[in-house]
């Protein structure tokens, strides 16, 4: 069996892994972090969202092989071992080192799971697993530790999660602010719902003003992108897209509404978007109000729109 796949709950302390299909095809107990979840640096917590494993280290060494540093010291844990040295945070077997995949959530600055030293890690047998208890890491079984390594396919993502079993709603959606060169995950958004849903053609779709806007993303709780929008510096928002099976879970009103709050933050006076006509009601619910006549623009009615920024005490809700 080949692993591409692991899930991790903080809920159930459990790791699952899945084939390319999706597929579960085992799942361990594990421990995280006794903090609870959390991205900072300095937190002792385990960061969420997804990942991908940096590095596989200790291929080949025994099950009670010792690191310090991702190095194996050449100590074998034993209980005399650990008396000597009470209250060490034992790192056994194998480490797989995580590096978070989502900009400004777990990577960059100071929430990146890799200059946090995230890793899977083995534990000693007396380590009580199935409840949190680390120092942020993910400790298992150097039995599981080990035979999971040995099936990793490369480059397998590793997604971490606060609660996988609770119905996914877009109140817990994680929604960041990103430059064009970090908005990967915006791209293929506006990619999937503009050029292959609405046929905009791919020139008109992309433009000169990505490079100078702040991209919003909005990633579920599986660190899937599900929608994005983008702020110009002259005064606008747009290119605001839900991926299909989101829309109507108000993942457009948290994006409008964080786009509305970072418009105030800058002191703008005003916000303006060209509405698709179809969708001119879901703006005016937040004070946007039409600014002329509607136009066509790459083939769909568009109305130009705009509200005030002066007083945004009352914002709306879908």
């Amino acid at each position: 069996m080949i692993y591409s796949r692991l899930l991790v709950d903080l809920a159930s302390q459990t790791l699952t892994a899945h084939d390319a299909h999706g597929r579960v095809l085992k799942s361990y107990p594990v421990s995280t972090a006794a903090n609870g979840p959390g991205e900072r640096r300095g937190s002792f917590c385990t960061p969420r969202g997804r990942h991908r494993i940096r590095a596989a280290i200790g291929a080949g060494l025994p099950a009670d092989a010792v690191f310090v540093g991702r190095r194996p010291t050449g100590e074998h844990y034993s209980e005399a071992l650990a008396a000597e040295a009470p209250g060490r945070d034992w790192i056994l077997a194998r480490i797989l080192w995580l590096c978070g995949t989502q900009p400004r959530y777990n990577r960059f600055g100071e929430v990146d799971s890799m200059r946090r030293y995230i890793y899977l890690h083995g534990c000693p047998d007396s380590v009580p697993l199935g409840r949190p208890g680390s120092h942020g890491c993910i400790r298992m079984r150097n039995a599981d530790l080990i035979e999971l390594f040995d099936r990793l396919q490369a480059g397998c993502e590793v997604v971490v999660l606060e609660n996988a079993a609770a119905p996914l709603s877009a109140d817990e959606m994680v929604i960041r602010a990103l430059p064009w060169r970090l908005a990967t995950d915006a791209a293929a958004v506006r990619e999937q719902v503009f050029i292959r849903e609405m046929g905009v053609p791919a020139e008109v779709e992309r433009d000169a003003a990505d490079a100078t806007a702040l991209h919003l993303v909005a990633w579920d709780r599986f660190g899937r992108a599900v929608g994005c929008a983008r702020l110009l510096p002259d005064g606008w928002v747009g290119r605001m897209a839900v991926v299909s099976d989101w829309r109507g879970r108000g993942v457009g009103a948290r994006l409008l509404t964080t786009a509305l709050e970072l418009a105030s933050g800058q002191g703008w006076p005003l916000l303006r978007l060209n509405a698709q006509a179809d969708v001119c009601g879901f703006y005016a619910r937040y004070g946007f109000v039409p600014d002329g006549e509607p136009f066509m623009a790459a083939g769909i009615l568009h109305q130009r729109m705009r509200r005030s920024l002066v007083d945004n005490s009352a914002i709306g809700e879908a």
